[in-house]
C-alpha cells in the first residue's frame, strides 16, 4: 500500500501529524468496525488498520513548524528606554547540514525530509522493509524535485533485496535490485554496489541449482 494511499484512507494530507493520524483512525474505526457495526464487510476496516499502521510509523509526532510570516523590523522603543549602541558582534557560525536539500525545497519540507530520513534509518535497522518502502516512495512522491531523497530510495531497494538474498528469495532480490538501478542510474559507486550484489545473486542461485532436490 503506497504511503499517499494511507493518507487517503484516513482522511489526512501527508502534513498530518501523528495525533491527527490516531484521532482520525479512532472516528473510521468506530465507524467501520464490523464488530459495532454487524452487516459490514471486514475489508474496509481491515486497510483502514493497514494504513493506520503505516502511517504510525512515518508520522510526525509533533505538528510542523510555523510558517508564518517572520517581522522584518523590530517594534519602536520609547527614546527615554534606548540602550546606547552596541559595537557589531561577529554572528555565531550555523552547524552545516547532514543534508543536500535541493533549493527549490521549502523550509517545512526540509524539515519533513530531514525527519523522513532518520525515521528511514530507523524502519531499515529494525527490518521494517515495507514500512520502509512506503516512507521513502511516499517522500520521493512529495520531493520529487530532490536527488538526494531519490538516493535514498534506491538504496532502500537495494537494502531489501540484501535482506532477501539472505532468504533466498532470488527472484525478489532480482526485482528490487533493478529497481535501485533505475531508481538512480547515474550513481556511479551505487552501481558498483549493485553489479556486486548481482553476482552474489547468481552464485546463490547456481548452488541452489547443484544442490539435490529433496524427494
Amino acid at each position: 500500500m503506497e504511503l499517499l494511499d494511507c493518507y487517503r484512507l484516513l482522511g489526512l494530507t501527508p502534513h498530518a501529524s501523528l495525533a491527527e493520524v490516531k484521532a482520525s483512525y479512532r472516528r473510521l474505526a468506530r465507524r467501520l468496525h464490523p464488530d459495532l457495526n454487524p452487516g459490514l464487510p471486514h475489508d474496509p476496516f481491515v486497510r483502514l488498520h493497514q494504513a493506520y499502521q503505516v502511517l504510525l510509523e512515518v508520522a510526525p509526532a509533533t505538528p510542523p513548524i510555523s510558517q508564518g510570516p517572520v517581522p522584518t523590523t523590530a517594534p519602536p522603543v520609547h527614546p527615554a528606554t534606548t540602550p546606547p549602541p552596541r559595537a557589531p558582534q561577529e554572528a555565531a557560525p550555523q552547524p552545516a547540514s547532514p543534508f543536500r536539500h535541493h533549493p527549490q525545497l521549502s523550509p517545512f519540507e526540509r524539515q519533513l525530509k530531514s525527519q523522513a530520513y532518520y525515521r528511514l534509518q530507523g524502519l531499515l535497522s529494525q527490518g521494517k522493509f515495507a514500512y520502509a518502502i512506503a516512507l521513502v516512495e511516499g517522500l520521493s512522491q512529495r520531493l520529487a524535485v530532490d536527488l538526494e531523497v531519490r538516493q535514498w530510495q534506491a538504496v532502500t531497494y537495494q537494502r531489501v533485496a540484501r535482506h532477501a538474498m539472505t532468504r533466498g528469495e532470488f527472484r525478489k532480490a532480482h526485482i528490487y535490485l533493478k529497481k535501485a538501478l533505475r531508481t538512480d542510474p547515474n550513481n556511479r559507486s551505487l552501481r558498483q554496489e549493485v553489479e556486486g550484489d548481482f553476482q552474489q545473486l547468481q552464485q546463490q542461485v547456481r548452488q541452489r541449482a547443484r544442490q539435490p532436490k529433496r524427494r
